[in-house]
């Protein structure tokens, strides 16, 4: 025998005009905010601001290219992971991304600028020295 628990379901949808009262369906439409107490104008500003301050790097080849080198350093224990804040390490992880960022380098050699062939390549070359050493 299964155990089920009960669930209810809410519909929260608005439907055509008419068949519930407009102010309602207002309600129902907006979502409720609830505005801190006692905080003051000055600092609900500067936490907004603060949100829409924060931008996330164009998106080019060299963001995607340094992303991937990131994720090989941290696989290499040489930089912290982001989410646990310990350097640990997993060389075949490592190996498989730089082995990637190899595989890139051979698929779009020709579509690159010389900037971006060169640094893919000294990239590549950091990468695989680093790794040797951690493998010994």
């Amino acid at each position: 025998m299964t155990d089920t628990k009960d669930f209810i379901i809410k519909d929260k949808r608005i439907f055509a005009e008419g068949s519930e009262d407009k102010e309602a369906a207002k309600q129902k439409a907006e979502p409720e905010t609830e505005k801190p107490k006692g905080e003051a104008p000055e600092k609900e500003a500067a936490k907004e601001k603060e949100r829409t301050e924060y931008q996330l790097p164009e998106i080019n080849f060299a963001t995607f290219i340094f992303s991937l080198n990131h994720s090989v350093l941290v696989h290499l224990g040489v930089t912290e992971d982001p989410v646990t804040g310990k350097k640990e390490r997993n060389l075949p992880l490592a190996k498989q991304t730089i082995d990637i960022l190899g595989m890139l380098e051979e698929k779009t050699k020709g579509n690159l600028t010389t900037d971006e062939e060169k640094m893919l390549k000294n990239m590549l070359y950091d990468l695989r020295m680093i790794y040797i050493k951690e493998k010994q």
